[in-house]
């Protein structure tokens, strides 16, 4: 199969819409990397434990994910679509009025809920939206607003909770979510009739080896290098030396890696997935392990490296959740759940380690270590992969069309 048809195909505008939904999810993942010290300060709460806000989220996102799928698995993808960005919404205002740092935990894991089903679920139909040779890149666009999330939503939110109070950074995201909602109802097109699956199809869809070893490899590649990125702010202004005014603008560099990374991950992985993801592997490992040299002293070298860690964590997801859809076949949406649930695992464990790391003796460069073993690690599940794949015949997906199959085919090439 040429290279040309995935970077000719013009892609629907339901991708693009899906991507400002996106951009919501990914401004509230992240923007509490940013405003840590003033939760902290004014939950009255270890920096370290105000980090945790990020662990609830995963945690949520990690649950959330595959039972909202089927939950909702009978309701029309437009409404489940609308129905989560408005819980999203509220999920912000709770957090907004409370003064305590349990009901903000918990507010933030019912926001997770609303993030997973929203993310498993538009997903599944930007990939349904796409010509099949196109999809991991159609996955890459609408991911890409995740990382533009990080370029323009989590410097703001930053700059906000700064300026006005976190407060203020959660009632624009409940505000802005309200008005997405108003949007993908009206713009997103009524779904048209499609097969019934039943919650039996869509766990039979999981029974793959394939699908498990991708998700452990993602899980590991992005949990690591949201380990580091959790704790970053305090690294950068005590180690590198870099103003604390100035930390959003890194957070923008940070932000602007991913973007580059999620849609790189989206083209390249289309076709060689296995060499794209062992390249995000390597070049990950590199970067957290310099990131715990003399080279994090430098404000310069240490905004590279943050720049090239965005790379890393944005380019693995696009691409195993373009193999999820494809190795489900007919039934896709637990399969994407799943995958989702797995991205979050991976987080929730980098952050959770990160922080005791962080109030270890390790200290500033601990977040950096548990990513650079987490990252490592990956190259278990990897190697498993390219395993498998040198060995399996090209036999079809039994529920996969003739173009689902040449797809197949192509995205596996390494």
């Amino acid at each position: 199969m040429s290279d040309h048809p995935d970077t000719s195909t013009r892609l629907p505008f339901v991708v693009i819409l899906l991507a400002l939904g996106t951009f919501l999810m990914g401004t509230t993942e992240l923007v509490i990397a940013g405003i840590l010290p003033e939760i902290a300060s004014d939950l009255g709460v270890g920096v370290s434990q105000a980090g945790l806000l990020i662990t609830s989220f995963a945690i949520g996102m990690i649950v959330g994910s595959p039972t909202m799928a089927i939950a909702t698995l009978r309701l029309p993808r437009r409404s489940t679509l609308v129905l989560a960005l408005l819980v999203f919404a509220a999920g912000h205002a709770i957090a907004a009025l409370s003064s305590s740092y349990t009901v903000v935990f918990v507010a933030r894991a019912l926001t997770a809920l609303a993030t997973g089903t929203f993310w498993a679920v538009a997903s599944v139909v930007a990939a349904a939206a796409a010509p099949p040779a196109a999809r991991s890149r159609a996955l890459g666009v609408m991911m890409s607003g995740a990382s533009l999330a990080t370029v323009v939503g989590v410097p703001l939110g930053s700059w906000a909770g700064q300026s006005i109070g976190w407060r203020g950074t959660f009632w624009a995201l409940a505000a802005l979510a309200a008005l997405a909602a108003v949007a993908i109802g009206r713009f997103v097109p009524a779904e048209e009739q499609r097969p019934t699956v039943s919650v039996r199809s869509e766990i039979a869809a999981l029974g793959q080896g394939r699908l498990w070893l991708s998700m452990a490899v993602t899980a590991l590649i992005t949990g690591g290098a949201m380990a580091a990125f959790t704790y970053i702010t305090p690294l950068l202004t005590d180690r590198a030396g870099i103003a604390a005014s100035a930390v959003p603008l890194v957070l923008a560099g940070y932000g602007i890696g991913a973007l580059v990374g999620a849609n790189a991950g989206g083209r390249f992985g289309g076709h060689k997935p296995l060499t794209t993801i062992a390249t995000a592997a390597t070049t990950g490992t590199v970067v957290l392990l310099l990131l715990q040299t003399p080279l994090s002293h430098n404000p310069v070298t240490t905004i590279i490296l943050v720049v090239l860690l965005g790379v890393v964590a944005m380019s693995v997801p696009p691409v195993v959740t373009a193999l999820s859809v494809r190795f489900a076949g007919n039934a896709p949406t637990l399969a994407v759940a799943v995958t989702v649930s797995a991205f979050n695992a991976g987080i929730a464990a980098g952050s959770s380690i990160a922080a005791s790391a962080l109030d270890s003796s390790l200290g500033l460069t601990g977040p950096a270590l548990v990513g650079t073993i987490m990252v490592a690690l990956a190259g278990i599940p990897l190697s498993a992969l390219a395993a498998i794949r040198a060995t399996r015949t090209d036999t079809p997906e039994p529920a996969q069309s003739g173009a689902d199959e040449a797809d197949e085919k192509a995205s596996e090439t390494v």
